[in-house]
């Protein structure tokens, strides 16, 4: 009908392999519709574990090279001595050990895509060579002084800061500007937990109907408890926890006790924390003993720094204040109670009453931090 708008339907993360519905995947799943048709360079970012490889296979699938091969090489685990044998490939007889003429990664993504994961770690002469074919599709075999040409698209992906890497002369810049034309930054899992529950029954019902296990589910509240961890590993590290739990409970309804075994907060050692944890202590006990170490620390450390001055003020002759004297004897110190109050209270101020961020500065479960909050009337 003449006038009347067709509009395309929305993207929903899930049509291009990406779980999720927070609305940061579903920024990203409109990014990815948006630069895969094209042959653009995009560069993923984001902390290890965010599945920087599955946007780059989302990417991939969504293209017009989804016919050819997508070629995936982890920089980081290729040896300096080989990087670039490994890339562009070399020419019998090239080097020690270098017995016939081997293709490399790039050769072998013609008309593809190739993803270099960890492209922070690439060594400075790769760079080199590696700028050249994202300029104009040349490169080298090692041995050889025949260019050869490549058709391919460059994903590129990073767990660094590479202004702060181009900073430290460890990236080149020109490099670095000419792979930041899309950048896509995926959040980590803690500042998305609107798609822990998708990711949990995706990897439930994937491990479930590999292992020929059955689930039979998980509480509102064992939910609550994986949405309020922190997740350092981010999306892999909660698959493998998903793994874990569906295995070792033998299909049980998995209440937060339960989780809660599975969670690195909740797996309390001496070594980790420096603290004499005994068998059988609680969760809380042991947290509430870091908290108090913390403050008998920050307390001693007070008293030495009031010593040293008074020292130093004892070397010019000067008398100390009567108040300054009495702290020094230990007269008017605060208590425990009064120390881990200020403590959590100045947290709280420095996160501007953002609970999970004070929780984290504090090292202690935000299930810790609402009791004390409660308990010393900071709410």
């Amino acid at each position: 009908m003449q006038g009347e708008v067709t509009r395309d339907p929305v993207r929903t993360p899930e049509e291009h392999g990406i779980i999720g519905d927070s609305p940061e995947m579903r920024k990203i799943a409109g990014v990815i519709a948006q630069v895969a048709p094209t042959d653009i360079t995009v560069l993923i970012t984001g902390e290890s574990g965010v599945g920087k490889e599955v946007v780059a296979k989302a990417i991939h699938t969504a293209s017009r090279r989804n016919k050819k091969p997508l070629i995936t090489v982890n920089c980081g685990a290729i040896p300096e001595g080989i990087i670039e044998s490994e890339l562009f490939g070399h020419e019998r007889g090239s080097f020690t050990g270098a017995a016939e003429q081997r293709k490399g990664y790039f050769e072998l993504a013609d008309g593809g895509t190739i993803f270099l994961d960890e492209i922070g770690e690439l060594p400075l002469a790769a760079q080199v060579k590696f700028l050249r074919v994202l300029e104009n599709g040349e490169y080298l075999r090692v041995g050889s002084s025949l260019p050869r040409t490549v058709n391919v698209r460059v994903i590129a992906a990073t767990n660094k800061d590479l202004e702060n890497e181009v900073s430290a002369q460890r990236f080149r810049p020109d490099l670095y500007y000419r792979l930041r034309s899309v950048n896509i930054l995926i959040p980590p899992l803690r500042n998305r937990v609107e798609d822990i529950p998708v990711l949990f029954r995706h990897f439930a019902a994937e491990v479930a109907h590999q292992n020929k296990i059955r689930f039979a589910g998980i509480s509102d509240e064992a939910m609550q408890v994986l949405q309020q961890y922190h997740w350092p590993g981010n999306v892999r590290e909660l698959r493998n926890v998903v793994e874990s739990m569906l295995v070792l409970e033998s299909g049980k309804y998995l209440q937060p006790d339960d989780v809660r075994k599975y969670l690195k907060e909740f797996r309390v050692n001496a070594d980790e924390r420096q603290l004499p944890v005994h068998l059988g202590k609680s969760v809380e006990q042991a947290e509430r003993e870091l908290i108090l170490r913390a403050l008998l620390d920050i307390k001693g450390n007070l008293m030495e720094l009031r010593t040293t001055l008074l020292d130093h003020l004892q070397t010019q002759d000067a008398v100390p204040p009567a108040e300054e004297q009495a702290h020094a004897d230990g007269q008017d110190a605060l208590t425990l109670e009064a120390m881990e109050h200020r403590m959590i209270a100045d947290a709280l101020d420095r996160s501007k009453g953002n609970r999970r961020a004070a929780a984290r500065e504090l090292n202690i479960s935000e299930r810790t931090l609402y009791r004390k909050i409660k308990e010393y009337g900071l709410e």
